[in-house]
């Protein structure tokens, strides 16, 4: 038998569910003869950030200084970085603003002293090297399982490059967008979730993030929603819940409205 895999999860600014959807998961028992976890402080409290590790699974958004540096240990003790759930991959819901720092910072602590420097939060790659990315907030317990799978056996998970809209024809759900008039990211978001959302008849808030590749049409999907009545600003605060540092998403909603008095 051959050594075994050295994995790591690291824990940034999170509600920590990611970690929490993994620890549940009996599948992962199967995985004990084969890998050594150095580092999980929901499982282990003695675990070590500064082990050498194999793949390192970092869940979280970078949201003060410390992290940053953390990062990039990690980064520099890891042959490979998977960087896990909605925070970690997108910034999260709290990197969903457009506020000063300050005023944020007063808002939530008020006058008190805490022993971090804060920042505004950041996907991990804005620091690092990512290898590979788990999406969703939380990942789908299948999404782990796979990118795990392959990474054991020397493969590497191939990416999702297509939207939720694909996932919902296949199980023909009625279209919440276009037969309920609902705001749905559907058309601009990473599919993987299966439809779950929309399943049920709710529209999708695109908690896996857009597509990739330069196929997540923002422009396209903000002239539908500015069709049904939606503000630029209306608009802008959906689309940046989940995708507030995609470089592209401003510039193209922007644009469908250039020479629009609101």
């Amino acid at each position: 038998m051959g050594e075994k895999i050295r994995i790591g999860f690291y824990a940034l600014t999170s509600c920590y569910g990611c970690q929490l959807q993994f620890a549940m998961m009996d599948e992962l028992l199967q995985l004990i003869p084969n890998v050594e976890v150095k580092c999980w402080y929901m499982l282990e409290r003695d675990s070590s950030e500064v082990e050498p590790v194999d793949i390192a699974f970092i869940e979280g958004s970078v949201s003060t200084e410390e992290e940053v540096e953390l990062v990039k240990k990690i980064r520099e003790n890891a042959k490979t970085v998977v960087a896990v759930g909605a925070c970690a991959t997108q910034g999260g819901v709290q990197s969903w603003t457009d506020k000063p720092l300050e005023e944020l910072w007063k808002t939530v602590y008020g006058d008190a002293k805490v022993k971090f420097q804060p920042k505004k939060a950041e996907p991990v790659e804005n620091y690092i090297k990512v290898d590979y990315k788990i999406y969703g907030c939380p990942p789908e317990k299948r999404d782990f399982l796979y990118t795990l799978g392959t990474l054991l056996i020397g493969s590497w998970p191939e990416d999702i490059d297509y939207p939720v809209c694909l996932e919902c024809r296949l199980n023909g759900n009625p279209c919440v967008l276009l037969e309920k008039g609902e705001p749905c990211l559907g058309p601009i978001t990473r599919a993987g979730c299966d439809a779950r959302c929309p399943a049920y008849g709710i529209a999708c808030i695109g908690c896996r993030g857009a597509v990739g590749y330069d196929v997540a049409w923002f422009d396209s999907l903000a002239r539908v929603f500015k069709e049904k009545g939606l503000t630029k600003e209306e608009i802008l605060e959906r689309m940046r819940m989940f995708n507030a540092h995609n470089p592209k998403l401003e510039e193209m909603v922007n644009r469908i409205f250039e020479g629009v008095k609101e």
